[in-house]
């Protein structure tokens, strides 16, 4: 089967600022060849305050396209090595890919 017969996914992995590296290290050996970790900011129901200064909670995202088989695989293990911990404060989706195609210098 090849690269265009396959069913991709793109996954998503949100995450408290600083754990991405620790969740991209999952997600690579759960058969995924990389990522793009993107900075964001949460503007949901929760915030931090301090001397009444309120922020929201500096988020990153890991987004990586990879066959729906090694998004279930990232998606599992990625659930049982940090999915306890409180400080991560994640979710993980996917969302189908319809086209892909790679975009390089070379010709």
């Amino acid at each position: 089967m090849g690269f265009r017969d396959m069913e991709m996914k793109a996954l998503y992995i949100v995450c408290n600022s600083g754990y991405a590296d620790d969740i991209m290290e999952i997600v690579r050996g759960a058969g995924a060849r990389g990522g793009t970790i993107v900075n964001a900011r949460g503007t949901g129901a929760q915030f931090q305050s301090f001397m009444g200064i309120t922020s929201e909670y500096e988020r990153e995202i890991i987004i990586s396209v990879v066959d729906k088989a090694t998004a279930d695989k990232i998606m599992t293990d990625v659930k049982a090595k940090v999915g306890g911990n409180p400080d991560i404060r994640g979710i993980c989706f996917t969302s189908p890919v319809e086209h892909v195609i790679g975009i390089s210098q070379a010709q």
